[in-house]
C-alpha cells in the first residue's frame, strides 16, 4: 500500500491523504487538514465493505461547509459559555464561533481546521502532530497535540491522543465523526445504547445548567438498546456521563446497531459522551460517493470531558500544566451479528 499521498492544497499548502487497514480488510482514509477521518468502510459477513462515516469526495467542501465531519476537534472539544473562563485568576476570552456569543470546538481555527504534521506512517496506522501557539483562538499556553489513528488486527479504529503545554491552559478533545452503519437516509432507525444514568442537561445555546441529572424517565435513558426515534419530539444534541471511574482504562461508553447486522461499540478513557442526532445537516449538502445528505443523514458519539468544564468546578477537570500530559483514548470496534 502507498504512502500518504498528495489530496488537495490548502492556503498553497498540500494536503495530503493517509489510507490504513486492518488485516480484516477495514479501511479508513485520514487527510492531515483536522486530522479528518474522510472516509471508512468496514467489511459486512459476506466481505461487502459498508461505508459508516460521512464526508466528501473532494476537498473542498471541508474547509467551506463541513459540519466537523470526521474531524479532531479541539483544543477544547465542545461549548465554552460567552467564550471566556477564569484560571489562576486571569480571565480568558476566547474566539466566540458560534453566533458570537459561545465558543465551539476550539475557535474558528481550531484543530479541526489546521494542517497537521503526518509524523509516522505505516499499512495500519498514521500520526499526525500539530502546534498550536500560546494565545491561539485566545487560549493561554503553547500546546503540542498527536494523535494517533490505528487498526488492530480485528475492525477496530483506534485513536490515541497526548497533549502537552508550557502554560496553565484547557484541554478537551474528541473525534467528530458522523456515523451511519447502513447508509440509511435517517439513522433514527438505528439502535443506541449509551452506558450513562444520568447527564448534563443544557439552557440556550446548549450550554450545561450545571445540572447532573439522573436519565430515569426521560427521553435521554438509552441504558437499554432502543430506536433512537422512539421519542421524535427529543432533540439530541446532549453530554451523557458514563458510567465507570475515568482514567486510561477503557470503558463501554456506548453500541450503535442497524438492520444490516453491523454493530459498533464506543470504548474510551473520557468521561463524557456528546449525542449528537445530526438533525442540522444541512439537505444541500452532497457527499460520499455523491449522496445527498440532510437531517439525521448521521449521528456523532463524541468521546469527551464535559461541555463547558472551565467554567463548572464541580465537573471533572480539564486543566493541563506544564509537566503533565493530556492522554485519551477511545476505540470504535465493529462487529457483524
Amino acid at each position: 500500500m502507498l504512502g500518504p499521498q498528495p489530496f488537495a492544497l490548502f492556503a498553497g499548502e498540500p494536503v495530503f491523504q493517509a489510507t490504513i487497514q486492518s488485516p480484516s480488510g477495514a479501511l479508513a482514509h485520514v487527510l492531515n487538514w483536522g486530522a479528518v477521518i474522510r472516509d471508512l468502510h468496514i467489511p459486512l459477513t459476506d466481505g461487502t465493505p459498508q461505508r459508516v462515516v460521512l464526508g466528501f469526495d473532494r476537498f473542498d467542501p471541508y474547509p467551506a461547509r463541513s459540519p466537523y465531519f470526521g474531524a479532531l476537534v479541539g483544543r477544547y472539544a465542545n461549548r465554552i459559555a460567552h467564550g471566556r473562563f477564569t484560571l489562576d485568576g486571569r480571565e480568558y476570552q476566547l474566539d466566540r464561533n458560534e453566533g458570537g456569543k459561545q465558543t465551539l470546538h476550539g475557535g474558528a481555527m481550531g484543530t479541526s481546521q489546521r494542517l497537521w504534521a503526518i509524523t509516522g506512517w505505516s499499512a495500519s496506522s498514521v500520526t499526525l502532530a500539530l502546534r498550536l501557539p500560546d494565545g491561539d483562538q485566545g487560549f493561554p499556553g503553547a500546546m503540542e497535540v498527536r494523535c494517533t489513528y490505528s487498526f488492530t488486527a480485528d475492525s477496530t479504529l483506534r485513536m490515541d491522543i497526548e497533549a502537552a503545554t508550557d502554560a496553565p491552559t484547557v484541554a478537551s478533545f474528541a473525534q467528530h465523526s458522523y456515523f451511519n452503519l447502513d447508509g440509511s437516509d435517517d439513522i433514527r432507525g438505528h439502535r443506541l445504547q449509551i452506558f450513562a444514568g444520568s447527564y448534563t442537561p443544557v439552557s440556550d445555546g446548549l450550554i450545561p445548567t450545571g445540572d447532573i441529572l439522573p436519565v430515569d424517565a426521560t427521553p435521554f435513558d438509552f441504558r437499554a438498546s432502543r430506536r433512537i426515534g422512539a421519542h421524535p419530539s427529543t432533540a439530541y444534541d446532549h453530554n451523557f456521563v458514563l458510567s465507570g471511574a475515568a482514567g486510561d482504562g477503557l470503558r463501554h461508553a456506548a453500541s450503535l446497531a442497524a438492520d444490516n447486522g453491523l454493530e459498533l461499540q464506543v470504548h474510551t478513557s473520557e468521561p463524557g459522551l456528546q449525542f449528537y442526532d445530526g438533525r442540522m445537516i444541512d439537505p444541500s449538502l452532497t457527499g460520499l460517493g455523491g449522496r445527498r445528505y440532510g437531517a439525521h443523514a448521521g449521528l456523532c458519539l463524541e468521546a469527551q470531558h464535559f461541555p463547558d468544564s472551565p467554567n463548572q468546578p464541580h465537573f471533572p477537570r480539564t486543566v493541563l500544566r506544564p509537566g503533565e500530559t493530556y492522554r485519551q483514548h477511545t476505540e470504535f470496534r465493529f462487529f457483524n451479528r
